[in-house]
């Protein structure tokens, strides 16, 4: 135990560096499939897609504002864990967090796995068809997705300088190449679109009238577009490792959320700007769908093989920033002794948490696993959206809490110091995210599914009552020993 108090997490990442964990986070298959696959999964939202994205954006807002007040307030690692921990319930906290890890651990496998068809798409447009070939056999694609996630676990592992190196250059490749489809996306038009498909594949498109909006699936479609929006939580995580984290941790949400929310809405604005909202939803019925696979209709070959390489690097970026969060999470419940104290171990010379790192690594080889198994990455992405709902709202509901729970570090809030803003901000959030997990719960248990395990909600709940088990009898535990957990559970984790 001394040991580990000795050796500790640096602070050595910027602003940009935590803008970048964030903005990595949350682009990738949010943008280049989920807008566009939604077209089968909520079948019937049609031309209401954008719609649908603002609506999915409030709540998302709402919950970016309570995390970067509370980020200004405890800065340290594990984010989530520490914030609801300490300013609702130790409990709470604990499923809040456990939800993000598990939704987030799976995630991580379904990005890795979903990356290697746009490798190979990649291949295919560069010519190399014997290469696309090799990716599309279940060995190599399930290969190929276990090694890019070992990869980023050692870069991970080797520091947040590597970290930095890495991610920030691949931030902004990923923006530019994007942008080619946002300036692409707005410079052709429909009838150019419908005229390539015939030269092309000569089939005629048919452009079908929008049906009257149905409320129902509008918000289905909001709930799961509300996956999009998450991943600026990650910036939180690195709370002990950020310079000037008071003022570099909230600023970096803010910006993040912005940042991304803006280039969503630019990108499925462009893509459905040319290419008509009937044909994506006739084709996504029959086949898995992607923003550059439907542009590639309009696009010269060389501008086509670009924006598959962006979304490529942009499903790529997403990984270590994710080994990243939820590294860190299970080093903050090693550091309450939640989970074995060797989790908390940093390594001596690195000054990364290896063992959380390599643990998080084997928790995503599950999930490329799962999804090659299961055949549909959406169950692993309603898996997340419930996760990430309930952690946001308890998010929510912490803000409103915490000068009652713990009034020592409300007093530390460094943002948004007015209460009854914060009172706002944190009702708001409760009361929109509260609706989605309903909407999202009613959704999934009413859709059709071969098996109950391919229901996200019973998997989850699964999850929960064994991190439930976890928890308590460690609490058992801690009062066997006399500890005195209302305390335990006030104060910060040493830096």
């Amino acid at each position: 135990m001394k040991q580990r108090l000795k050796i500790k997490l640096y602070r050595q990442i910027g602003l940009l560096g935590l803008v970048a964990t964030g903005v990595c986070s949350m682009l990738g298959a949010s943008i280049n499939v989920v807008p566009f696959m939604i077209q089968r999964n909520v079948p019937g939202i049609g031309p209401y897609v954008l719609p649908a994205f603002v609506f999915a954006a409030i709540p998302a807002i709402f919950a970016a504002l309570a995390y970067a007040i509370l980020s200004s307030s405890m800065p340290r690692a594990g984010g989530s864990y520490l914030y609801a921990s300490r300013g609702l319930n130790p409990y709470l906290g604990f499923i809040a967090s456990f939800s993000q890890w598990f939704g987030l651990s799976i995630v991580i496998g379904v990005i890795a796995y979903v990356c290697v068809p746009f490798m190979r798409d990649v291949a295919i447009g560069m010519g190399w068809n014997q290469l696309a070939a090799t990716l599309e056999t279940p060995v190599v694609r399930v290969g190929l997705a276990l090694g890019l996630i070992w990869l980023f676990v050692g870069v991970n592992i080797r520091g947040n300088k590597t970290y930095e190196r890495i991610l920030i250059p691949m931030m902004f490749m990923m923006f530019i190449l994007g942008s080619i489809v946002i300036i692409s996306g707005f410079s052709f038009n429909t009838e150019e679109f419908i005229a390539a498909v015939k030269l092309k594949d000569n089939v005629d498109v048919k452009l079908t009238s929008a049906e009257a909006l149905d409320w129902r699936t509008f918000l289905s479609a909001a709930a799961l577009l509300f996956s999009s929006f998450i991943g600026f939580d990650s910036i939180a995580q690195a709370g002990s490792e950020a310079k000037n984290p008071t003022r570099s941790l909230p600023k970096a949400i803010l910006l993040t959320i912005l940042t991304v929310g803006l280039f969503y809405f630019l990108f499925t604005s462009a893509v459905y700007n040319t290419v008509p909202w009937s044909y994506v939803a006739s084709e996504a019925m029959n086949k898995d769908i992607s923003a550059p696979g439907l542009l590639s209709y309009v696009l010269p070959s060389g501008l086509g093989v670009a924006i598959l390489l962006g979304a490529a690097i942009a499903l790529i970026n997403d990984l270590p920033a994710m080994l990243l969060s939820v590294s860190r999470l299970m080093f903050a419940w090693a550091e309450d002794d939640i989970f074995p104290s060797f989790i908390a171990n940093v390594h001596p010379k690195r000054h990364t948490p290896h063992i959380a790192l390599i643990i998080a690594g084997i928790m995503a080889s599950i999930g490329v696993l799962g999804s090659h198994f299961a055949g549909d990455f959406f169950l692993g992405i309603d898996i997340m959206v419930t996760s990430m709902i309930v952690n946001f709202l308890l998010m929510c509901v912490t803000l409103i809490t915490i000068p009652k729970v713990n009034p020592e570090l409300a007093k530390e809030i460094k943002l948004i110091e007015e209460r009854a803003f914060q009172l706002w901000i944190g009702w708001s959030g409760t009361i929109f995210l509260v609706a989605f997990l309903i909407i999202h719960t009613y959704k999934d248990l009413t859709s059709d599914a071969s098996a109950w395990y391919f229901h996200s909600t019973p998997i989850w709940l699964i999850v929960m009552s064994l991190a439930s088990l976890v928890f308590y009898s460690r609490w058992r535990e801690f009062k066997k020993a006399n500890i005195d957990t209302k305390e335990k559970f006030k104060l910060l984790p040493e830096e």
